[in-house]
């Protein structure tokens, strides 16, 4: 952290806010990098706007208490955060049925990153954004090692489920399958692609289709209402997953079990998350539990599924056939680096490959409290969570974190009882 002298306090409290939460916003060391991380905070928080935010807590909250812990108004404040909102630097989230509005910080990943450039324009400049996202991403792995260098990972890749082998489809749950989760959500929207929009303003980007980024549920209710994407029917967001299916694109969703919020469709090649894999080596999305699998009397050996891997996780070997003066090709994949999302089988013209669930797949967290939970206790942060800066989140909040921690392994309930310094804590996970 010798770099932070070099910012105004404001920036400086900003990023120890952040720091506490699920993702935090590390500084980096390479130069490089560095300056891509100043360079985002600059570009997206004016200074009053940052010290603002480094008092916001990180769970939704009520105007009103919000206001008499930054000793404001409600109206005065309201009118600073309606600005924010529109940059996605805060989530004002509405309760559907009361209409209650609550405000969150908005952390990097999944947050503001990914707000910025989801609009063709919006006051924010794309290519100095683009710039600074990219060098403070990939200048080193700082960043990389904090969104995905631990268990509990922010996405989880969903199998093509059509080309799941037939005796393994009645084992497929319905967290599991794309279609099943736009199917069951409340909401839908479309928006463009972070991370494709991001790699156009680099002259970088892929042929994939761009608007193509889905939002489910809460997180879609907040996109449609701040412009950061267009509502779309239930049918258009199954037209979506198609398109999408058919440009050869990872479907990867929030790594939960229950109303997750978003399905992003992915290339290799602009992907933040699959970029981290093929870059840093990081297991930096939780995999569909489906392994590839294929019949050496029907492939033709054409590498086609090794050409299009997101993830280089199969490769072509040449095995001895019998009275034939050549080598057979055949695919063989890497159990540990696969994510299982049967792009490969997709593209295979033969049908001779399919997923079967053998695959290793990480836990799924069940809900957005277990998720935020198991990443706090990972990341060394419980304590963070359960304070939250001392807002209060009423007994309710606390019981939904207890069942989360009651949940956890042995090793990480030991864990989260040092983290939480807290007797309640303790007594709960005894």
């Amino acid at each position: 952290m010798g770099h932070l002298g070099h910012l105004k306090q404001e920036y400086q409290d900003l990023v120890g806010r952040l720091d506490q939460g699920q993702v935090g916003m590390p500084e980096p060391e390479d130069p490089t990098a560095w300056a891509g991380w100043k360079e985002i905070l600059e570009i997206m928080y004016e200074p009053e706007e940052a010290a603002l935010a480094a008092r916001m807590p990180g769970r939704p909250t009520r105007l009103a208490v919000l206001a008499e812990r930054v000793g404001m108004s409600e109206e005065a404040l309201q009118a600073r955060l309606e600005p924010m909102c529109d940059k996605g630097l805060v989530m004002d989230l509405v309760h559907p049925d009361t209409g209650v509005v609550r405000y969150m910080l908005s952390p990097p990943v999944v947050g503001f990153f990914e707000f910025s450039m989801m609009r063709v324009s919006d006051g924010i400049p794309k290519k100095r954004m683009a710039e600074a996202l990219h060098a403070y991403t990939h200048g080193d792995r700082t960043f990389a090692d904090e969104v995905f260098g631990t268990d509990t990972v922010v996405g989880r890749a969903l199998v093509r489920e059509e080309h799941i082998a037939e005796d393994s489809r009645p084992d497929v749950l319905d967290w599991e399958r794309a279609t099943s989760i736009v199917e069951q959500a409340q909401s839908h929207a479309v928006s463009y692609c972070y991370c494709r929009h991001k790699a156009e303003h680099l002259g970088q980007r892929c042929d994939a289709p761009l608007d193509v980024c889905l939002s489910l549920n809460a997180g879609a209710d907040y996109i449609i209402r701040r412009g950061f994407g267009r509502a779309i029917s239930r049918d258009e967001a199954m037209g979506v997953l198609k398109e999408a299916r058919k440009a050869g694109l990872v479907q990867i969703a929030d790594n939960v079990q229950n109303k997750p919020t978003y399905i992003c469709n992915c290339c290799g090649c602009c992907c933040g998350q699959l970029q981290a894999i093929n870059e840093f080596d990081l297991d930096a999305v939780n995999p569909s539990g489906y392994l590839p699998e294929s019949d050496s009397d029907l492939c033709a050996g054409c590498s086609l599924c090794s050409r299009v891997c997101p993830v280089t996780a199969l490769s072509m070997v040449a095995d001895r056939v019998n009275a034939k003066r050549r080598n057979q090709l055949s695919p063989k994949v890497d159990a540990d680096r696969c994510i299982g999302c049967g792009v490969c089988a997709e593209s295979c013209r033969k049908g001779a490959m399919w997923m079967v669930k053998n695959g290793h797949r990480r836990h799924v967290p069940l809900n957005s409290i277990e998720k935020a939970v198991r990443m706090a206790v990972e990341r060394g942060r419980l304590a963070d969570l359960i304070a939250d800066q001392g807002a209060s989140h009423g007994h309710r909040f606390l019981n939904q974190i207890i069942t989360a921690l009651t949940k956890l392994p042995v090793a990480s309930r030991l864990l989260a009882s040092e983290q939480a310094q807290s007797r309640f804590v303790r007594y709960a996970l005894a």
